[in-house]
């Protein structure tokens, strides 16, 4: 028992370590690349035909708001179909079907799509409204983003190259300083949307349509497959099927998208569950074919980590729960204490994670980096380390291919501190078993500082605190959110 417990152990933080190295390679690419001058953006000279689609599920709170986004997109009206794909079990679809014939009055081409079927959810409802869109291009808005109303001017004249096949754009926060959770989200979205997509293109990796706030070319959505079901990121899953076939994707950093992050946990672990989940499957799905395929190595292994990027939940999870034990081997085993001491080499890995989010934190602050950094990088670690156990079941039952529904992350319309969310029917007001697990796994985690004091260890005593912490944290914000629901 104790060789095996050391060697998950010992593996577990040897896949932390070689994810940390790739996310440094990323940072440092992404930093040479910020050095080179930009290339002037091009110009939109001619206007095609583009449909826009928004897919809908219940979204009574924020649906007028992204209605009156995109009615406002700067376009000429008669190269502009807007699909309202509404799968809506709720007075969601009255107040769309209202609000369209005020639209329609004003001259636009706007149509809802109802389907009594929710048959592959988000990407049945695509592929639905893609057999009837009329448009070369294909926009997608999810409910809880807001485009800008020149949009469309600033993305399709990329498209100029006929091998680009998606132009992706930035996501910001319109509430990102709602709470402490919306601005931890937004601290580590921020590094995904600047380092990760900018440094996989410039290095020549495949990137990812992260779902919602970019265009698709209908020919490459068609060549590529369709949009599938099958997996819970049918975004990712589409993205690497498509550049498999030699489509190339653009991203702009430049051009953002604002959008609204959820202000609960309940609502962030749905939605981190659907992604983690989903890239799983994905990475299942995709990566035999990424590790066939003839790109070079350099680029399957950026794949391999960006698909299997959710698995660092459970190896952290994984090294979590046998860090304890590891106490009591290297008490009661001295002779192996060598490899103890050779495991300060993930100190490496751990300076390559903050070394990753320091730069991203530059990026988006500024004027206060370091006050920012030092204020939401420990808590941001913390939290991530305390989700570190429904985000590694979600991506278990992804790698195992256990299938469940695609379930939508509620939205508030939330963007001021002083707006309420409370009475949201969205929102399901229980405790669950994984809840109490977390609680339970604080209290494992206090029992774990209390043996490295009791041993006299205190090499993993941070470790324990911060784990305690964020298991800690992430069982009250769960709990409250269930309480106040």
């Amino acid at each position: 028992m104790t060789i095996l417990i050391t060697i998950l152990y010992s593996l577990s933080l040897l896949y932390i370590f070689l994810f940390s190295l790739g996310q440094l390679h990323l940072t440092w690419v992404y930093v040479l690349e910020q050095r080179k001058s930009k290339t002037p953006a091009p110009k939109l000279e001619e206007f095609p035909l583009v449909t826009v689609q928004l897919p809908v599920y219940n979204e009574k709170y924020v649906i007028e708001r992204l209605l009156d986004a995109v009615s406002k997109l700067n376009y000429p009206k008669d190269k502009l179909e807007i699909q309202v794909l509404d799968d809506s079990t709720d007075e969601t679809t009255q107040i769309i079907e209202k609000k369209i014939l005020e639209l329609q009055s004003k001259g636009l081409d706007i149509k809802s799509i109802h389907r009594t079927d929710r048959s592959g959810f988000k990407a049945g409802a695509l592929a639905f409204g893609l057999a009837k869109a009329k448009g070369e291009f294909i926009a997608i808005f999810d409910a809880d983003f807001i485009p800008n109303p020149d949009f469309l001017i600033n993305t399709l004249a990329y498209f100029n190259n006929p091998k680009i096949g998606v132009v992706q754009t930035r996501w910001s926060h319109i509430n990102k300083d709602y709470s402490l959770l919306t601005r931890l989200q937004a601290f580590g979205l921020d590094a995904h949307f600047s380092i990760e997509q900018i440094a996989r293109k410039a290095s020549g990796s495949f990137i990812n349509f992260n779902g919602t706030c970019g265009v698709w070319r209908k020919m490459c959505i068609q060549n590529s497959g369709g949009w599938s079901a099958d997996t819970l990121t049918e975004d990712l899953d589409l993205s690497y099927r498509a550049q498999l076939r030699g489509w190339e994707f653009h991203y702009l950093e430049e051009i953002e998208t604002p959008g609204e992050l959820p202000v609960i946990m309940s609502a962030i672990k749905s939605q981190q569950y659907r992604w983690n989940k989903g890239a799983a499957e994905t990475a299942r799905k995709n990566f035999g074919n990424v590790f066939l395929s003839k790109l070079p190595l350099k680029n399957k292994i950026h794949a391999f980590f960006h698909l299997f990027n959710s698995s660092v939940f459970v190896f952290l999870l994984i090294a979590s729960m046998l860090s304890i034990p590891m106490l009591f081997v290297k008490h009661n085993h001295p002779e192996i204490r060598w490899l103890f001491y050779l495991g300060t080499i993930f100190l490496v890995g751990f300076f390559s994670i903050t070394f990753f989010y320091w730069i991203a934190t530059k990026r988006f602050y500024p004027t206060s980096s370091v006050k920012t950094f030092l204020s939401l990088y420990p808590r941001f670690l913390i939290v991530s380390m305390g989700l570190s156990l429904h985000n590694g079941l979600a991506v278990f039952e992804g790698l195992i291919g256990r299938k469940t529904p695609f379930i939508r992350t509620p939205k508030f319309n939330v963007s001021k501190k002083m707006d309420v969310w409370k009475g949201n029917t969205y929102v399901l007001s229980k405790m669950t078993f994984n809840v109490l697990l977390e609680g339970l796994l604080c209290l494992y985690f206090i029992f774990g500082i209390v043996v490295g004091i009791w041993l006299r260890d205190g090499g993993l005593i941070i470790f324990h605190v911060m784990l305690a912490l964020g298991f800690g944290s992430v069982f009250y914000f769960s709990v409250k959110a269930a309480v106040h629901g």
